[in-house]
């Protein structure tokens, strides 16, 4: 199960890197044919604009999986450990609950621009840009699970 967790991890690494690298070469392109040929790529623009939501929802997951994501800390600095144990384990399982639900309703999202055939830009159909909302929040929603539960048993994971 370790080996496949590392697996996972090295592949939504490598992910995200190759799309920030993918953006900043088309970024720097598209500058470079607006400054020297007057005129840059039409679908350059709202590709970049897919790839920033990609790769925030990428961020996102990778900061679930390190446990580096938002979050107040004001009990574990007044409570002591059992207190602790207690609000990481409420404020995971609600985070869980949250990005499941999202996950679920991007879930129906993405399947109604199936259904009414959306393009988001040139040819291109909105629905297969739009698979990593659901995705990532439903893997979000199964790592605040994990973590959520680990915490409850007096675990310290990060899924």
């Amino acid at each position: 199960m370790k080996r496949l967790l590392l697996w996972v991890h090295r592949a939504e690494d490598t992910v995200l890197v190759l799309l920030l690298l993918s953006m900043i070469v088309l970024a720097g392109y598209d500058i470079l044919a607006r400054s020297l040929f007057g005129g840059g790529v039409s679908w350059i623009p709202p590709l970049l604009r897919v790839m920033v939501l990609w790769i925030g929802l990428l961020g996102a997951l990778l900061a679930t999986r390190t446990r580096e994501h938002i979050s107040i800390d004001l009990i574990s600095k007044l409570g002591g450990p059992l207190l602790n144990r207690v609000a990481a384990s409420v404020t995971l399982l609600f985070a869980a609950a949250v990005c499941g639900l999202v996950g679920w309703y991007s879930a129906q999202y993405v399947q109604l621009a199936f259904e009414f055939q959306d393009i988001a830009f040139g040819e291109i159909p909105a629905w297969p840009l739009q698979l990593i909302i659901p995705f990532s929040f439903s893997l979000m929603a199964l790592r605040f699970l994990i973590q959520g539960l680990a915490s409850a048993a007096g675990k310290e994971i990060s899924a």
